[in-house]
C-alpha cells in the first residue's frame, strides 16, 4: 500500500496556488482546483475544469443557497479534524481525485490530502482509501457529495471488474454504452476504465452508430451506411445489425465495426466466419456474467453492457472523523 502526501492547498478559490496563475499552462487557465490535483484528473483522462464545475453544482445542489444549519449549529468554527474515506465493503475503487476536488471546493481553509490507494485498485471492506486534514466543518459539509459521486464511480469499476475478469485469457473486452448519468458521462466512462473496461464513443459525434431507427429512415441498412460515408468520410462508423443477410451487407460495404443486436453465442461464431477479420465485431442484448465467457469464445472483439453504467449498485464508502494528529 502506497502513502503520498498533498502539500497543504488554498481550497475552493483562486490564489498563489491556484492553476488560475500558472505563467505558460493554458490547460489549466481557468481551473481553480490546486495544480497538483487538475495534473493528476487529466492525467487520468478527465478535464480538471469539467470535475471542478460537478463538484461545485454537487455542492450548491446540497447547500440549496444556504448553509449547512446542523454542522454549524454543533461544530466550533476553528475546530480541526480527519476524515477517512474507508470502505464498508470490497471492491474496486474509482473517483478519489474527484472526491478530493468535491471537498476542495467547499474548503475555506488550507487542507491536507494523505492517499492510501488509487483509483482502480481492489480493496477490503474496513480499508482505509483517503485521509484528509482541514476544518470539520468543510469535511462534513462537503461529506455527501464527495461519498455521493465516489460510491456511484467505484460500484461502476466493481462491476466493470467483474466482467474483465470473466473475459481474462480472451481477446473480448467489455464495452460501455452512453446509458450515461446526464452530466456524469465522462466520470461514469473513467469508473469504467479504471475497473478494466473500454470506452465507447463519449458523443454523437465521436463516431458514427447506424441503428435500427437510421435504417428506417434511410430505407436500408446499405443506404444508411452510404449516406453517412458520404457525409464523413473520416469518421469511424459502426452499423448495428440483426440478421447474418445484413451483416454480409455491411461489411461488403466496408463497415469498421459491427454490432451483433441479440445474436446468440452460434450466430456470433458465425457472423465471425463471415466477418474474417475485415471489421470488428461487438455483442449487445443477451448478455450476462454467467454467459459472458461464451460469447467471449465465439472470438468478437467487444461485448457492449449498457448496464454498467446505469444499472451497478454503488460501492458502500463512508466518511469516518477523527482528531487530526
Amino acid at each position: 500500500m502506497s502513502t503520498n502526501d498533498l502539500p497543504l492547498a488554498d481550497g475552493g478559490g483562486c490564489g498563489d496556488g491556484c492553476a488560475c496563475g500558472a505563467e505558460g499552462d493554458e490547460e489549466y487557465l481557468e481551473c481553480g482546483l490546486d495544480p497538483a490535483l487538475a495534473e493528476l484528473l487529466a492525467a487520468a483522462g478527465l478535464d480538471p475544469i469539467e470535475v471542478e464545475d460537478i463538484a461545485n453544482v454537487a455542492i450548491q445542489e446540497d447547500l440549496a443557497g444556504g448553509v449547512d444549519v446542523t454542522t454549524v449549529a454543533t461544530v466550533p468554527e476553528e475546530a480541526v479534524a480527519t476524515g477517512d474515506f474507508v470502505a464498508r465493503e470490497a471492491g474496486v475503487v474509482a473517483g478519489l481525485r474527484v472526491a478530493e476536488a468535491v471537498v476542495s471546493v467547499v474548503c475555506t481553509d488550507e487542507f491536507e490530502v494523505e492517499r492510501h490507494v488509487e483509483d482502480g485498485d481492489r480493496v477490503e471492506a474496513g480499508q482505509r482509501l483517503l485521509s484528509i486534514t482541514t476544518r470539520t466543518r468543510d469535511l462534513l459539509t462537503a461529506e455527501r457529495s464527495a461519498l455521493n459521486i465516489l460510491n456511484r464511480l467505484s460500484g461502476i469499476a466493481t462491476a466493470t471488474r467483474a466482467w474483465a475478469d470473466e473475459l481474462e485469457g480472451t481477446a473480448t473486452r467489455v464495452r460501455d454504452t452512453r446509458k450515461t448519468t446526464p452530466g456524469l458521462r465522462s466520470l461514469e466512462k473513467f469508473a469504467v476504465r479504471s475497473g478494466g473496461g473500454v470506452n465507447h464513443r463519449l458523443s454523437l459525434s465521436d463516431a458514427a452508430l447506424v441503428k435500427d431507427n437510421h435504417v428506417v429512415a434511410a430505407g436500408g441498412v446499405a443506404q444508411a451506411f452510404k449516406a453517412v460515408r458520404e457525409a464523413f468520410p473520416d469518421l469511424a462508423i459502426e452499423v448495428e445489425v440483426d440478421t447474418l443477410h445484413q451483416l454480409r451487407e455491411v461489411v461488403d460495404a466496408g463497415a469498421d465495426l459491427i454490432l451483433l443486436d441479440n445474436f446468440t453465442p452460434m450466430e456470433c461464431e458465425e457472423a465471425v466466419a463471415i466477418v474474417g477479420g475485415r471489421a470488428l465485431l461487438e455483442a449487445s442484448g443477451r448478455l450476462a456474467l454467467d454467459n459472458a465467457r461464451a460469447y467471449a469464445d465465439t472470438g468478437v472483439d467487444f461485448l457492449a453492457v449498457g448496464a454498467l453504467t446505469h444499472s451497478s449498485p454503488i460501492l458502500d464508502i463512508g466518511l469516518d472523523l477523527r482528531e487530526a494528529e
